[in-house]
């Protein structure tokens, strides 16, 4: 066990150690990437450290409330999560059992199954698992990790004032002339081994969606980034592409995107738009990429919003005319549904995707998708972690399932369960 009160005490962290914290946020990952299990006081299994986890095959524990009160530096613990959604963290070393999966003999599915992914690095860590394509590319895992730098100051790094700060951007940048060629450079690489990872099978990737706190925590962003009261609901998404200072760093990301696709040669690259809150939005964002080489059906470039937001969901028609599909975010729609914090361990039994509420957001936009020829996939753990919930989408007729890669295995055999439930029932 290490139990680390923040970043600055990294160092004493090492290969394999058990890391016990409060909770982590995109900052953490090089840590996550060395650690043999997580447990943190605070956070629901949409918080940073589970998902994170998830792909990096590690276990984790997360809104344990005490750990960091109740574990000591030093100390051996097994941290297991093979009870499903209650983590447990056991004292000392205990034995346990290995289920090896011959993958060849998984069946096949009308439903597409497909991963999430975020880490460049773990992306042909996982190239063996049969899933048909990567339903969701998180591209702010290589921002944070590969880039570090705050895209602003980098195009800016003139005006940039901390001494300090622009000394580590230096030494991070050396040997570009052109600080705006290393952003494109490590993003559109660390984009094009996800791609090629799955290549031909589709491979959706998100444009950025940090909040304005996570922005402002890359390196020199803290000047380049407003303080918030709330940045989930502030400054993220299509509303930081659409106008405004942040335009120009939007277009570093198109850029990567254009190399990926075209250099590259990986046209299997979908992109898809966060958190576009209104039709103006979507109108405004789509013309922009369409200026900087991203024409939505030019070298057949597909694009897709990913529906997390209420409004994604009373027009769902009228984004279907603008979109090639929708990729529904469970968690986000969830929170913002049901108004609940997803990273809130007090009202974790609250958040559910199979609420009502949730579940009939769901429907309407299968419903529109299907209505106007529109591709619909969903995000998220909770197919994976509720059988019923897939059930559901499945009898929905959802085109895709993406999960993460732990979670793939069982979720192909139950999609494949419910499919032919579906079809000896018929």
């Amino acid at each position: 066990v290490r139990v680390l009160a923040g970043m600055d005490e990294s160092d004493r962290f090492e290969q394999g150690d058990v890391l016990v914290t409060e909770m982590t946020d995109p900052d953490w990952g090089p840590i996550l990437a060395r650690a043999g299990a997580v447990v943190t006081d605070r956070g629901g299994r949409t918080a940073h450290a589970a998902i994170i986890s998830r792909e990096l095959g590690i276990p984790a524990v997360v809104g344990a409330d005490n750990a960091t009160a109740v574990l000591e530096d030093g100390m051996h613990v097994t941290v297991s999560c093979a009870d499903g959604d209650e983590g447990r963290v056991y004292s000392g070393q205990i034995e346990w059992d290995e289920i090896e999966i011959a993958l060849d003999d998984l069946p096949e599915t009308d439903t597409d199954v497909m991963l999430i992914l975020a880490s460049p690095g773990a992306a042909f860590r996982w190239w063996k698992l049969p899933a048909d394509g990567v339903g969701l590319a998180r591209t702010e895992f290589i921002v944070n990790d590969h880039i570090q730098v705050h895209p602003l100051a980098l195009l800016h790094f003139d005006d940039v004032e901390d001494q300090a700060v622009r000394a580590t951007i230096e030494q991070i940048t050396v040997g570009y002339d052109d600080l705006s060629d290393f952003f494109v450079d490590r993003l559109s690489s660390g984009i094009a081994r996800i791609a090629a990872s799955r290549h031909p099978a589709p491979v959706i990737v998100r444009m950025s969606d940090f909040k304005s706190n996570e922005y402002a925590d890359l390196i020199g962003g803290s000047q380049f980034e407003p303080t918030e009261s709330n940045p989930m609901l502030g400054w993220r998404g299509a509303s930081r592409y659409a106008d405004g200072p942040y335009q120009e760093a939007f277009a570093l990301e198109c850029a990567a995107i254009r190399r990926v696709r075209g250099e590259m040669g990986l046209d299997n690259v979908v992109v898809m738009l966060p958190f576009v809150r209104t039709l103006g939005e979507a109108d405004s964002v789509l013309a922009f990429m369409a200026n900087h080489g991203l024409e939505r059906g030019r070298d057949d470039l597909k694009v897709f919003v990913m529906t997390e937001i209420p409004a994604n969901v009373f027009l769902a028609a009228q984004f279907a005319e603008r979109f090639d599909g929708f990729s529904i975010g469970s968690n986000d729609l969830t929170q913002l549904v049901l108004g609940v914090d997803r990273d809130s361990a007090q009202l974790a039994h609250v958040f559910d995707e199979r609420d009502p509420a949730v579940l009939a957001a769901i429907e309407a936009v299968i419903t529109a998708g299907k209505a106007a020829g529109r591709k619909v996939g969903i995000c998220g753990q909770g197919p994976s972690d509720h059988p019923d919930l897939a059930e559901f989408l499945v009898r929905q007729g959802i085109d895709s399932i993406a999960v993460n890669p732990d979670a793939l295995v069982n979720t192909r055999r139950t999609v494949a369960a419910i499919e032919s439930e579906l079809k000896g029932s018929a």
